[in-house]
């Protein structure tokens, strides 16, 4: 579709109206972009699989100083987050609708300081492993995308996903910096405890949530170095 200043819903061929104006708004934000507009431009921090973007706008509101951008399949996910933005009145951050596998054509390798992936579909069926998006096909481009103190940070409810996450990151060589098998009980950061939607709600029905941050380089950092130390911290986590 070419770009316009302004779009009308009934130019999406959507059977749902409620869906239809969602695309609208989406496409009519300044701070929305398809993958084909998207311009270089200096990026911080990525969340990507970002849904509604919402925990991006919290981020992007505590730090001015930085420059976000959530990444999604559906745009008429992200127009909550750009709606958002757009009413505390904040301009460092932007939502671009586009697929996971497409984030290394959006972003200059080592330019990012953190990518986030926050309650990401766990495609539990053994088939769809490939789609999560810790597998290893994902993690070598955000590898490439980090800077070199740059971490990638997981949060997740799903125990089974998290701890296959784990044994990803581990069997690619990441370093597991900071580890928790309950981030609201632990000592890290404020910014780690942002609530998604999602998150609310589980937590409200006693599931606990998963957080680990990761990085790709080998300063300085404590590292697991095989799969049967990983399996120790695992026991003692769980």
């Amino acid at each position: 579709m070419e770009s316009m200043n302004f779009v009308d819903p009934n130019q999406f061929i959507i059977t749902r109206k409620r869906k239809k104006y969602k695309f609208a708004l989406f496409y009519n934000s300044p701070l929305c972009f398809e993958f084909d507009e998207w311009a270089p431009r200096q990026v911080d921090v990525v969340e990507v699989g970002a849904g509604n973007g919402m925990f991006v706008v919290e981020l992007a509101t505590r730090h001015p100083e930085q420059v976000f951008v959530a990444v999604d399949v559906k745009g008429d996910r992200l127009q909550k987050g750009a709606r958002e933005a757009e009413a505390r009145g904040i301009n460092n951050v932007f939502f671009v609708r586009a697929r996971a596998d497409q984030i290394g054509e959006l972003f200059a390798p080592g330019s990012l300081s953190a990518i986030w992936l926050t309650f990401s579909d766990p495609f539990p069926r053994k088939r769809s492993a490939g789609r999560r998006l810790t597998h290893p096909r994902f993690l070598r481009n955000y590898a490439k995308l980090l800077c070199t103190d740059g971490s990638l940070i997981v949060k997740h409810d799903n125990p089974d996903f998290f701890n296959w996450s784990l044994e990803q990151l581990v069997a690619e060589g990441w370093y597991l910096k900071e580890l928790t098998f309950d981030l609201h009980e632990s000592d890290l950061g404020e910014d780690y405890k942002i609530l998604t939607a999602y998150e609310q709600r589980w937590l409200g029905e006693g599931r606990a949530t998963h957080c680990v941050r990761a990085a790709p380089d080998f300063n300085n950092l404590i590292y697991l170095n095989s799969l049967e130390e990983y399996h120790t911290v695992l026991a003692i986590g769980s």
